[in-house]
């Protein structure tokens, strides 16, 4: 999960070149149209300048769509065996399993299959839907039988998590069991919740994204990249193949910015049935979490859960999927085992 709120060092850069930007503007209007061209070329290029090098050309898919009521849906899909679902978190995509390398790993005994959720990714996300967690859970469903994928184990991370979940609500279908990583299961304050209500309606969060220079989205998403990874760094793999140029692209911005909005919403939906859940659900957290509280979101999830697992991994921040794959490995090899029927 990619938090909205940026870091101190983040803040400042956005106020530079917004200032920069506006200052632009004002002698624009004074000197006419020439002026303006050159005002915002130098606005641009003083912010590429604090962002860094651009990114590199758009890649290809790695995977394939799957056409479900007239969505093409991306998904990355690997190996052979018992179906593994991997659901991706806030400002991600499935590309973020493959470069942990965890798809790999997994489909060398299972059939792994990542999905780029609506907006994420090079999924689509049409405006005449709306896309909370429950939506979401139906459209996958709806790929998972496409392609016939039966009983499969779901492992959600941060936001996938609501996603997961919202999935084993749904009446008529059947799952091998939860895998949670680093989630969110109780409404609580949060500032990225409250920025981003505003920012998620249509109309005025496009024209407030519009005003941001591509640029700048970039080096924001940097400094979200360092604070989800806390305390381990960004590794150089995630550095060097992320797709940048899509994370910071007006569809998943917009994506992000709903799926903020509407993350209480979801959790609170989705609390009042816990008890009602019948599947095995392994919960996995790193004690160093900044972005989601391990101990008012997991601890307590595996308290109202009576028959789950908990496990805390110590000094692992957000992203564990990267700084203890291994773990979490072990974890859906042991779901997978312990459900062979």
């Amino acid at each position: 999960m990619f938090p909205l709120v940026p870091t101190r060092k983040a803040r400042r850069l956005g106020r530079r070149s917004t200032a920069s930007l506006h200052r632009s503007v004002k002698a624009a209007l004074k000197a006419g149209q020439k002026a303006t061209e050159t005002a915002f070329r130098q606005a641009d290029k003083a912010a590429r300048a604090l962002a860094g090098p651009a990114p590199a050309k758009r890649r290809a898919p790695r995977g394939r769509f799957v056409l479900v009521d007239g969505l093409r849906v991306h998904v990355v899909v690997r190996g052979r065996g018992r179906p593994v679902v991997l659901i991706h978190g806030n400002g991600a995509m499935a590309e973020d399993f493959a470069v942990c390398g965890l798809i790999d790993r997994l489909a060398e005994r299972y059939r792994v299959i990542a999905i780029d959720r609506p907006g994420f990714g090079r999924t689509d996300r049409p405006r005449n839907r709306i896309w909370t967690a429950s939506a979401q859970g139906a459209l996958l469903h709806r790929v998972l039988e496409s392609l016939k994928a039966e009983r499969p184990l779901l492992v959600g991370h941060s936001w996938g998590t609501l996603v997961a979940l919202a999935m084993a609500f749904e009446p008529g279908r059947t799952l091998r069991g939860l895998v949670l990583l680093s989630g969110y299961y109780f409404p609580e304050q949060r500032a990225d919740v409250s920025l981003a209500g505003p920012l998620a309606l249509p109309g005025v969060g496009d024209a407030a994204r519009a005003l941001v220079p591509a640029p700048v989205n970039r080096a924001l998403a940097v400094q979200a990249f360092h604070r989800v990874f806390w305390p381990q760094p960004v590794p150089a793999r995630f550095a060097a193949t992320f797709p940048v140029e899509i994370a910071t692209g007006a569809t998943q911005l917009r994506a992000a910015t709903e799926d903020a909005a509407t993350m209480n919403a979801a959790a609170g939906w989705l609390q009042a049935g816990y008890h009602r859940l019948d599947l095995p659900v392994a919960i996995v957290t790193g004690s160093a979490d900044k972005i989601v509280n391990p101990a008012t979101q997991s601890m307590r999830l595996h308290r109202v859960l009576s028959g789950s697992t908990l496990k805390v991994l110590p000094g692992q921040g957000h992203m564990i999927h990267y700084g203890a794959r291994a773990t979490v490995e072990r974890v859906i090899d042991a779901m997978m085992n312990a459900q062979r029927s």
